[in-house]
């Protein structure tokens, strides 16, 4: 098996509205916290920063994860699955993932309708 090149932010498969889903998880534990979407800047900030930023399709902006929480999200390593259409952020939180306090956004079983 070959090893993998790493692409660049400009071979990545942006979608029709230029996002990219990002799934983000804890790296010492392997929870998945949450995923959210990234544009060009968002990525870029990422690389900049060492911090998670994101785009926001409801409010069409940018936004810093933990900026008026505190619960920041240092990125460990960010890899692209094998088609470059998704990212994986591996990272270390400094809090809760979820703005209801829960450590990670998939904490809601869902539940099989009785009738």
């Amino acid at each position: 098996m070959s090893e993998a090149t790493c692409p660049s932010v400009d071979e990545l498969k942006w979608d029709e509205r230029g996002l990219v889903p990002a799934v983000v998880q804890d790296a010492a534990s392997g929870v998945v916290l949450m995923v959210a979407w990234v544009n060009r800047r968002a990525l870029e900030l990422c690389l900049k920063t060492g911090e998670t930023w994101f785009w926001s399709r409801s409010r069409q902006s940018l936004w810093h994860k933990g900026e008026t929480s505190g619960n920041t999200q240092r990125i460990i390593d960010i890899t692209a699955d094998c088609d470059a259409d998704v990212l994986l952020m591996r990272v270390d939180p400094a809090g809760p993932a979820c703005h209801t306090g829960m450590t990670s956004w998939f904490h809601r079983p869902l539940r099989q309708n009785t009738e």
